[in-house]
């Protein structure tokens, strides 16, 4: 067992990212039972909703999941409520202060991770008084950090500076790859981009489809003015581009961006005016896979990866 395995009583150092229109209860429950921590994404879903999918996932699964709640979320306090009345034990929030709500949690028995982009962050979570953080790199899919810090970067600042465990996120989606960052100095890493393209994923299968066709350098971070965020570059996209030649205020992007962009990308599956919200790590995403699969294959990568790293012995 290492720090994350025994702070989520799991089997694998393996998270899945709580992302939105793709995190579900079936992707949770089918993550947890494969020997990971599956998360149902509350960032789109009404209370009742996110309701309705916590108590499928409990009866999906007798493993232990979580939720994740981007705390800029209208309904913040609802959704709070929600966890704590269905017997949520682990939630993992983000997109604003690690202090709201995080002590409030604690006291009803439940694990706090926060997720940050740098090691500044990183500090106030951990004197927040969360159990753990997720430090995710720029290469990562859907919003992201302003300063653009790679993975490869951000993990061995981080473990510098706090002594909470730390799971590594934003361009994993082997078991190469976890042992690198775990080499670096993570505890355990979370995955999105490959578990949004497995079968129990929630998303459109439109969606699933293009990921598998992306390749090196379709991706891209945009829309830094309002909050950053990573998008495979479609008509949508490229309208965006159009319009920063205009040199356009802050009003006209927001205009443009609208409303339900990333429900019609990927939970609609309009892959011309929709949000489609991706990983660089895509590029190497190569089939639809069910989640248990994904899983058993990123820990046999992982552990060949361990006996050849003798071969770099010098």
């Amino acid at each position: 067992m290492n720090r994350i395995t025994q702070l989520f009583n799991i089997k694998y150092p393996i998270i899945q990212g709580g992302m939105i229109w793709n995190s579900g209860y079936k992707l949770a429950s089918a993550v947890s039972n494969a020997g990971g921590l599956g998360l149902i994404g509350a960032g789109s879903m009404y209370p009742e909703v996110l309701r309705e999918h916590i108590q499928k996932c409990k009866k999906a699964t007798d493993k232990p999941f979580g939720v994740n709640i981007p705390m800029l979320y209208p309904n913040i306090e609802e959704i709070i409520n929600i966890v704590i009345e269905e017997g949520v034990k682990i939630v993992f929030t983000s997109a604003g202060n690690p202090k709201t709500w995080t002590s409030f949690l604690k006291e009803k028995g439940i694990t706090v991770v926060h997720v940050v982009s740098s090691s500044v962050f990183a500090l106030k979570a951990q004197d927040a008084g969360v159990d753990a953080i997720v430090a995710e790199g720029f290469e990562a899919g859907g919003h992201n950090g302003r300063d653009e810090t790679t993975t490869l970067t951000l993990i061995p600042m981080v473990k510098e500076k706090i002594q909470i465990p730390i799971i590594a996120a934003g361009g994993i989606a082997t078991g190469r790859g976890m042992l690198a960052t775990m080499i670096l100095g993570a505890d355990g890493v979370q995955v999105g981009s490959r578990f949004a393209a497995s079968i129990e994923s929630s998303a459109h299968n439109n969606f699933k489809e293009t990921i598998v066709k992306v390749k090196e350098g379709d991706t891209q971070l945009t829309l830094k003015e309002l909050a950053p965020v990573r998008l495979i570059k479609n008509k949508f996209y490229q309208d965006v581009q159009d319009l920063y030649e205009k040199c356009p205020s802050k009003e006209d992007l927001t205009q443009l961006l609208g409303r339900a962009r990333a429900k019609k990308g990927m939970f609609e599956g309009d892959l011309e005016e929709g949000e489609l919200e991706i990983g660089q790590i895509a590029g190497i995403i190569h089939e639809i896979l069910p989640v248990e699969k994904i899983i058993q294959e990123m820990m046999t990568d992982f552990e060949i990866a361990c006996k050849e790293k003798t071969k770099f012995e010098f």
